[in-house]
């Protein structure tokens, strides 16, 4: 595999748990739409993202962000830039680097 392949293939992503209560859940529905004005200015840098459900596929319990970039400084930044971030929307943030090695967004296999 050449290193642009490699490249290729490397993306970040962020697991963002919700606080839980109702505080979270407010702060979701008063700042939707600067959240989703937020991700319209990165939506090429994403490959996928959207909110979390609990077992009841209707309460958001959290979001889940796919970045195009193994920059995890990069999505941090386009994180901290959310204002779901700035409202403490989120309790625990995980950021990690993940390299795709099945699926449609490589092309079925890439190892």
């Amino acid at each position: 595999m050449s290193n642009e392949t490699k490249e290729r293939i490397l993306f970040t992503i962020v697991y963002a748990v919700d606080h839980p209560g109702e505080h979270a859940a407010k702060m979701r529905e008063e700042l939707m739409q600067e959240h989703i004005d937020h991700v319209d200015t990165i939506i090429d840098q994403l490959v996928i993202a959207g909110p979390m459900f609990a077992d009841d596929n209707k309460t958001v319990v959290g979001s889940m962000l796919i970045y195009k970039t193994d920059n995890k400084k990069k999505a941090r930044t386009n994180l901290e830039a959310d204002p779901y971030y700035a409202a403490g929307v989120w309790n625990k943030i995980s950021i990690n680097t993940f390299r795709a090695a099945l699926g449609d967004v490589v092309g079925g296999r890439a190892f």
